[in-house]
């Protein structure tokens, strides 16, 4: 199944499809796109980012056009909702969701949110509702198609605020903590202190500190480093720039102080970490 809107002036692309065909396998290698991800019938194994990630029945997983995802061809139980910024830009419309910190770009991993049996009605009936739009042709095809695309991102955004609720996080530390996660987003090759992000949202760092310890376990910092290690193991796999490129991208003025920070979180080098990650792949 692949049903798929786009336009040619405005460059709008939104792909509702289960990757059971070889031409929606095409979309996983294009830039520029948001996927979500939803096992609907079954297991799933993907691979993220190179590495392996196991969704269970009835979990979403929402990736970033940043995230590199591979699917195996013959992947059954799998429904997943393609979109570009053309479509529909999380940053643009942010009052309108507000999903962007939270669903997308909100830690160094996509975000996987678990359906209870409710929430898992409401996705098959807006699944149901996206289907039968593809059977309209007409001049508010697309307007549609972003409605019922809002409607879920909406939804999905209210499980992840319920579950933060659950830890006894106020909306206003969850606006915070969100805004934190996007400012990493926007200046982690630049920015490496949690005093850094602290100043440009007028907090302490330890009120920071406080506030995601009652969210979960990572500490601000963790947040910040776990995003520096992440974008540093994409170009080790993905690109053929040389670890002093790389440190430079990523705000490291020596090569060496790069190389010292990822054997620090990893464990091994920037050099033994790409030569064992392709050796496992070939």
């Amino acid at each position: 199944m692949k049903l798929e809107y786009a336009t040619f002036k405005d460059g709008d692309l939104f792909t509702l499809t289960d990757f059971s065909c070889i031409p929606s396998h095409e979309l996983l290698i294009k830039k520029g796109l948001f996927k979500i991800i939803w096992c609907r019938d079954s297991p799933t194994k993907l691979r993220i980012d190179g590495y392996d990630v196991n969704l269970k029945k009835d979990q979403v997983i929402f990736c970033t056009p940043f995230n590199v995802l591979e699917i195996e061809p013959g992947t059954q139980g799998i429904i997943s909702f393609v979109f570009n910024k053309e479509f529909y830009c999380i940053q643009t419309h942010d009052e309108e969701v507000s999903c962007n910190g939270l669903l997308f770009f909100g830690s160094s991993q996509p975000q996987i949110v678990t359906l209870n049996t409710k929430e898992k009605k409401l996705f098959n009936m807006i699944f149901d509702f996206f289907e039968e739009e593809f059977n309209i042709k007409d001049h508010i095809q697309g307007e549609m198609l972003r409605t019922l695309l809002k409607r879920l991102l909406i939804l999905a955004t209210r499980m992840i605020r319920e579950d933060i609720q659950k830890s006894n996080v106020s909306n206003t530390q969850i606006e915070l903590i969100r805004k934190y996660n996007l400012l990493v987003e926007a200046h982690f090759q630049e920015k490496h202190q949690v005093k850094d992000y602290a100043d440009l949202l007028f907090k302490s760092p330890k009120t920071l500190s406080n506030i995601f310890k009652k969210y979960n376990e990572k500490s601000p910092l963790t947040i910040i480093n776990e995003r520096i290690l992440l974008e540093a193991k994409r170009l080790l796999l993905y690109s053929d720039q040389t670890n002093e490129e790389i440190a430079n991208n990523l705000g490291y003025k020596d090569s060496g102080h790069f190389s010292k920070f990822f054997k620090n979180n990893e464990g091994i080098s920037p050099s033994v970490f790409k030569a064992d990650r392709l050796k496992k792949v070939s």
